[in-house]
């Protein structure tokens, strides 16, 4: 793509209202705008890596027979009295009325109506297990919108829900989308702790969370530091240097931001929503649940707080907005411009996603610009390109290399 068309509005100064160095990348570099308190568009640059992390999302969970649908953001309020959270769930909830007075909610959540559809069409055992899961815009109404899209009003998020016949079955899923949670946040190249949670407004018997570690998390876990026990802090308080609870170690205490949070429902749902199946031996039985949560957009930060060099995005291989940048210093119409021009058409025609800045503006800002967009490999055609010298620029690992036009052509970038 031509950086003459690409809709980036970079920021020159630091915005004031963010705290968080990934708040302040993502601003300036033009992946979001605020529109209101917690409420973000999501610019050109943002979705495209949003749309990136679905996709490994969606690799996961398909590959394991997760069925992706799409539900209504608008709920009845009938739906959530069956349940009993209408009443219960609190203040994040958003209640709206249309133009007959019949009560409506904006979803935070979709227990209520992914329940009612699969007890609309599974009666049998013989129909279960099924996995259905979706990408989708929630809202609750935070007291405190914060740190961008770390705490919002509005945001995207992956929810999946499991309905078994026994909670052996229901052992199995969880533990297969544990390990789809494991994949997609290591392909995020993300440094996280999986921790015992507090099951909080979902409910269910248990539940684990996904934390990447971080500074400005909101959430403190106790952990070992030679074992697989962690926790939040919400469900055990162990005094930092204690001895570790399984023997192993000693308990040490960290930051960390939620990115996935899984829970075993049992039949917290499908008892009072009457969701039930016939078994083997005819008896009818309430469908046993699990659901599974990850804050889509809540990875953005999240990735950028664990990737960044002095204010500078540098994103991992499998979210980066395009693969290779491509920066000629010269003007159009110079043979040094025309250079890196067939450098971006080559690259381009083997299928790299490729950004050519075509801009007429300075090197300065041209390299600003690059910062924020945080492509890891950077091609820099300048004075020696007529000499058949290219710099190279890995900025993952900060260190740069001179090739000639074959050996960038012909190279394999990562």
């Amino acid at each position: 793509m031509k950086q003459t068309l690409l809709f980036a509005p970079t920021l020159r100064d630091m915005p004031k209202e963010a705290e968080v160095i990934s708040h302040k990348i993502l601003l300036r570099g033009g992946y979001i705008k605020q529109t209101a308190a917690g409420v973000y568009v999501y610019m050109p640059l943002g979705y495209k890596v949003i749309k990136k992390v679905e996709n490994i999302i969606r690799e996961e969970l398909d590959k394991i027979g997760c069925n992706e649908l799409l539900m209504p953001t608008l709920q009845g309020k009938d739906l959530w009295v069956e349940s009993g959270r209408w009443e219960n769930y609190g203040k994040e909830l958003m209640r709206i009325k249309d133009r007959h007075d019949r009560e409506f909610c904006l979803g935070p959540t979709h227990e209520e109506v992914i329940t009612s559809i699969v007890r609309d069409y599974i009666t049998s055992y013989k129909k279960l297990p099924v996995a259905l899961y979706q990408i989708q815009t929630k809202f609750r109404d935070e007291f405190r919108p914060r740190f961008g899209l770390m705490r919002g009003r509005e945001f995207i998020m992956k929810d999946l829900y499991t309905f078994s016949s026994t909670y052996e079955d229901l052992d199995e899923w969880y533990l297969k989308i544990r390990q789809a949670y494991i994949n997609i946040l290591t392909r995020c190249e993300l440094n996280f702790r999986i921790v015992n949670a507090c099951s909080g407004n979902i409910g269910g018997n248990s539940s684990e969370e996904f934390m990447v570690l971080c500074d400005i998390g909101e959430d403190t876990i106790v952990y070992s530091d030679s074992s697989d026990f962690a926790s939040n802090i919400e469900v055990v308080d162990y005094p930092d240097g204690a001895p570790s609870p399984d023997g192993k170690g000693t308990i040490k205490h960290a930051k960390g931001i939620e990115a996935g949070h899984i829970f075993k429902l049992g039949t917290k749902y499908s008892e009072p929503m009457k969701a039930t199946f016939i078994d083997k031996d005819g008896k009818t039985k309430p469908i046993i649940m699990g659901c599974y949560g990850i804050g889509v957009s809540r990875l953005l930060m999240a990735v950028l707080e664990q990737h960044y060099n002095n204010d500078r995005a540098v994103w991992p291989k499998e979210l980066s907005p395009f693969d290779i940048h491509v920066i000629p210093l010269d003007k159009e119409g110079t043979e040094n411009y025309n250079i890196a021009l067939n450098i971006y058409n080559e690259l381009t025609k083997q299928g790299y996603d490729v950004l050519f800045d075509d801009r007429n503006e300075s090197a300065g800002v041209k390299f600003k610009d690059a910062d924020l967009i945080g492509c890891r490999n950077r091609i820099i055609v300048g004075k020696k390109a007529n000499e058949g010298i290219i710099e190279l620029k890995d900025m993952l690992n900060n260190n740069s290399s001179e090739l000639n036009v074959n050996e960038i052509i012909n190279r394999k970038y990562e």
